[in-house]
């Protein structure tokens, strides 16, 4: 009965629970079990779960589950201990997170379609929070992910930094589940599509990575890189696949092996000079569908001998001055030649600045230059409008922003794994990042908002729209769900489709209101003038 007696039993020694504990009221059937560590819950209420009877011995009682704990000499139930010590948020960061889920759901069903649910929500995860939080590390991600709907809207990822390594390192070892995700995506592309391919190197100082090989430029700044090529669908304005070569392998060489390992087989690839349709003859032969529109050189013979400098008109509704030529030749290909003034103006005036700068100015050079000065000759083995030709060619730029915020704004310029499948299985996560950045910029200019300001202040401002766990899950600018949010980040919310506007009051009718009728019995109304001769003369007419 004393505080601290032990006591030994079959043994094991257990700590004896005081009488004063002991006898503090509780629910029948239940045992006092002291943990013997200082701290709240240290003698916990255990319920008896069964009695075990032994012929010719004593009944052996089992005890069962805890379901309180005896504190400040009061019975506390397990379920109001809980309430008070429950860590989960009643509120979380909403906006952003909703944004990119609502771009993202397609991309969620195929990977399900190749991939364990819980590698997906793992996935769909790293993702997503790469896109709201651009500089994010591996070891802040699980801070992040609870920290915003991303646990609601992917519960039980697990985002440990050894659980991400791990889970790129399958990712990069299956590369048949990659290709099976990148051709429901190519499924999905229209057959008149324009399909864009390019790469772009990435800075990488793994040790112990193979594909981590000097390029030519790498050679001077004295890193070592990857090459990440990617196949752009220029209308939709976002990638379809991409693919991890080493830094030294030269983008002719990676041509057409990107080609047969993602299966292009439909479309029109729009490349750059580095993507000479020469290197993909076989492909093209093999894929009918598959078409080619490809700059070339401006010393290229042909341009001389079909004559393509004499130009033969002026693109219509586009902005700027172009004027253009287009030209079948041997073997049914087409040229097409364009020469933009403005483009001509400015390659003429960097021209001669450098000339004067260096003292190198030449009259027969500069002839030869100014005749080609904003002029792009483009080769295809279809029979295009040149306007369409030119602005297919022109919409390019567009990859080149994706790759612009693929280094930077989504911060994926330095791979920070080790080992070519953690390098591959990075890269797959930055591709759906890149999608899904692709999309939010074209959903925010279809709203408009893009006009009034920049993609990292309206990811910021959604950021800021917090929500309370318990809200009703559609959310609506009126409710009660909301924490904090200011009005200009409602009217975001809004423009985006992420919260419904609140009902706006009817408006106000013009005009005098109508006066309301007398409900009394009106008298009738005197006639005026002379009464008539025949009239009867009424009662007191002398």
């Amino acid at each position: 009965n004393y505080y601290g007696i032990l006591v030994l039993y079959k043994g094991v020694i257990f700590m004896a629970v005081p009488a004063e504990i002991r006898a503090v009221p509780r629910p029948k059937n239940t045992i006092v079990d002291d943990s013997g560590r200082e701290g709240p819950k240290r003698y916990a209420v255990r319920e008896r779960s069964y009695t075990k009877y032994v012929a010719g011995g004593n009944p052996q009682p089992h005890n069962g589950k805890v379901i309180g704990h005896i504190i400040d000499m009061k019975y506390v139930p397990v379920g109001d201990v809980q309430a008070k010590t429950d860590i989960a948020p009643d509120m979380l960061s909403y906006g952003a997170s909703a944004l990119v889920k609502s771009v993202t759901q397609d991309l969620k069903e195929d990977l399900l379609a190749v991939y364990d649910p819980s590698d997906v929500f793992a996935m769909m995860s790293l993702a997503t929070l790469k896109v709201i939080k651009p500089a994010i590390t591996a070891s802040r991600m699980k801070t992040h992910y609870l920290r915003t709907f991303v646990c609601r809207d992917y519960p039980g990822a697990a985002l440990s930094p050894n659980s991400i390594g791990n889970l790129l390192q399958r990712i990069g070892m299956n590369g048949s589940r990659r290709k099976q995700f990148y051709q429901r995506r190519m499924a999905a592309t229209a057959a008149d599509h324009h399909i864009a391919i390019d790469g772009t190197l990435k800075q990488d100082n793994s040790k112990v990575n193979d594909l981590s090989a000097y390029s030519r430029k790498a050679r001077v700044r004295g890193c070592s890189e990857v090459s990440v090529l990617y196949a752009y669908d220029i209308e939709q304005m976002e990638p379809i696949c991409a693919e991890v070569f080493p830094g030294n392998s030269i983008d002719a060489s990676s041509y057409p092996a990107f080609i047969r390992d993602n299966d292009i087989r439909k479309g029109i690839i729009v490349a750059d000079k580095g993507f000479p349709p020469s290197k993909i003859k076989a492909e093209l032969s093999e894929r009918p569908d598959l078409h080619f529109l490809t700059p070339i050189k401006r010393n290229d013979v042909r341009i001389k001998d079909n004559d393509m400098l004499s130009f033969e008109g002026v693109l219509t509704g586009i902005e700027g001055h172009v004027v253009y030529k287009k030209k079948q030749i041997k073997g049914g290909r087409y040229l097409y030649a364009f020469k933009d003034a403005k483009k001509a103006a400015a390659e003429e005036a960097s021209y001669l600045a450098n000339a004067e700068k260096k003292g190198t100015f030449s009259q027969e050079s500069y002839a030869k230059k100014k005749e080609v000065f904003g002029v792009i000759i483009l080769e295809s083995d279809q029979d295009l409008d040149p306007k369409a030709a030119y602005l297919c060619y022109e919409d390019r730029w567009l990859l080149e922003l994706v790759f612009n915020r693929y280094k930077s704004d989504e911060c994926l310029d330095h791979t920070d794994v080790q080992g070519d499948f953690s390098v591959i299985g990075g890269e797959f996560i930055n591709f759906i990042s890149t999608v899904a950045t692709c999309r939010i910029i074209r959903k925010a200019q279809d709203a408009g908002l893009l006009d009034k300001m920049s993609f990292g202040e309206l990811m910021d401002d959604l950021s800021s729209a917090w929500r309370k766990t318990n809200a009703p899950s559609e959310p609506a600018t009126d409710d009660d769900g909301w924490v904090h949010t200011l009005q200009i980040v409602f009217d975001e919310l809004e423009a985006l489709g992420l919260s419904k506007p609140a009902p706006k009051p009817e408006p106000k009718k013009r005009g005098r209101k109508p006066k309301p009728k007398d409900q009394t019995e009106q008298k009738p109304k005197r006639k005026r003038g002379r009464p008539r001769k025949d009239a009867t003369p009424s009662a007191g007419t002398l």
